[in-house]
């Protein structure tokens, strides 16, 4: 019988990456969305992650607990500071999406570029590669940018302009930075067929 994950999402953006890497990647695992759509312009009125956000994205979680998943991957980068407190709720493994990644930037570099397009990844993101850096005993610099207006172009349904956005920064970043890290799973639409610069 194969594994069911459940894949908790603020934002509809989200769904398309994370079920294409899915069926790429892990074609055997059954997949549940629990979404909460307002999440994420919740989230971007605040400018942080509130008390009642972490609870509406639990209760996503408990969503999954009620279908029978046998774990959780939260796909917003904005909670993943949140992931242990969350896991102690719940008798099943809770995973946020980008530690892996940034653990690996941090492996991998010293010049590290963080790419968002949301107000509150852009920071999270930092503050977690400085928490790994610190445990590892590595000094990194991190270069932060942060593109609303691909954000923006997105929910306008204009696909095309986000993705040039993104690819325009991520090139000019690679030019001075040893790694570049997207914040969100929605950005990686802009670097399919994406060829790194090579000095």
């Amino acid at each position: 019988m194969s594994k069911r994950v459940g894949l908790v999402h603020a934002t509809l953006n989200a769904l398309q990456p994370m079920t294409e890497a899915f069926q790429q990647y892990a074609p055997a695992i059954q997949t549940l969305h629990f979404l909460d759509e307002g999440l994420i312009a919740d989230l971007n009125a605040a400018g942080k992650v509130t008390r009642p956000l972490i609870r509406r994205f639990i209760r996503l979680v408990e969503k999954a607990e009620e279908a029978g998943v046998d774990g959780v991957l939260l796909s917003c980068s904005s909670f993943t500071p949140y992931t242990p407190l969350i896991n102690q709720l719940f008798d099943f493994p809770i995973v946020s999406i980008d530690f892996a990644m940034l653990e690996e930037a941090v492996q991998i570099g010293t010049k590290i570029g963080v790419i968002a397009t949301v107000v509150t990844a852009a920071p999270i993101t930092k503050q977690i590669l400085e928490e790994i850096a610190a445990e590892k005993k590595k000094p990194i610099e991190i270069y932060t940018e942060t593109l609303t207006d691909a954000f923006a172009a997105l929910q306008n349904g204009e696909e095309h302009r986000h993705n040039q956005i993104i690819y325009d920064k991520v090139e000019e970043m690679s030019r001075t930075c040893d790694v570049v890290v997207l914040a969100q799973i929605s950005m990686v639409r802009a670097m399919e067929g994406y060829t790194p610069l090579i000095s």
